[in-house]
């Protein structure tokens, strides 16, 4: 699983989490389930940092092997 996949998922096990809580008047457990969510918000935003280096690393890639007498 990608790490932008894996922060979802997060996400939503910590809105379930969150929600457990509320419902059984559990105030550590819906506390735990909002950290959850943050942290898979940060998991999604590496993510999606990876994917656009990676876009970027190609564009140059493409660019610097079109140079005449270049080879990368």
């Amino acid at each position: 699983m990608n790490e932008k996949l894996e922060g979802k998922w997060e996400q939503g096990k910590g809105k379930v989490k969150e929600e457990a809580g509320k419902l059984g008047g559990d105030r550590s457990t819906e506390i735990g389930g909002k950290v959850d969510q943050g942290k898979g918000k940060i998991k999604e935003g590496i993510g999606d940092v990876k994917q656009e280096l990676g876009e970027d690393v190609e564009r140059q890639r493409s660019r610097l092997s079109s140079w005449p007498g270049r080879t990368i």
